[in-house]
């Protein structure tokens, strides 16, 4: 079986004080399940420039106007977009790559409830829908796959449990009747949000 190498890197900075980590995703043909995952620690020369830079906080993304693609919303600086296609995680975000998102990540409540609402005004219900959270590499240590810290959490009571040992790497939000987050099978089909920067408007 021929096997498709995906490099999709994921640089995750604390304070641009150390390297940054790396993450090679290896997919197979069909993308419906991850087969391996690493990381790596390395120096690169667009890792220097972009510490070189202090960081842009929240405050400062809100305070400008922000510009989306046809089909994108924005929101706190980013552009989402809800796609309704069942896939697996990661064949969605292979999808999101393609578009020069990734599966989202959520950083604060009020960012999840306007990714519910997206979710909500296109299929008319909060469907059980992809985002960009794994544990793929470490069980229990979950991370965004954009690289943004992993602070705010929505688990639902119980979760991440790892159902009988399922390899329950992947994360979707909107489960059950609170609506929250469960971690589930990566191969298991669902719909996806996508996120990426908006372009700045000054």
């Amino acid at each position: 079986m021929s096997i498709l190498h995906l490099l999709v890197y994921v640089f995750i900075f604390s304070q641009c004080n150390r390297c940054p980590d790396i993450y090679s995703f290896v997919f197979s043909n069909n993308s419906d399940r991850i087969w391996h995952l690493h990381s790596s620690h390395r120096s690169t020369r667009y890792v220097t420039s972009r510490c070189a830079s202090p960081p842009i906080s929240k405050s400062d993304l809100v305070k400008r106007s922000t510009d989306c693609p046809r089909a994108w919303t924005g929101f706190n600086g980013r552009c989402f977009r809800y796609i309704p296609k069942p896939m697996s995680w990661a064949r969605a975000e292979k999808n999101c790559h393609s578009m020069k998102a990734n599966l989202a990540s959520v950083h604060d409540m009020e960012e999840y409830h306007e990714i519910q609402r997206l979710i909500m005004t296109a299929s008319h219900e909060y469907k059980e829908t992809w985002i960009g959270g794994t544990d793929a590499q470490e069980e229990n240590h979950w991370f965004w796959i954009d690289g943004t810290p992993f602070l705010y959490t929505n688990w639902c009571p119980g979760e991440p449990n790892n159902h009988r040992r399922q390899k329950q790497d992947c994360l979707h939000m909107n489960h059950g009747g609170q609506k929250c987050w469960d971690d589930f099978q990566c191969y298991l089909q669902r719909p996806s949000v996508c996120a990426k920067k908006a372009r700045f408007i000054y």
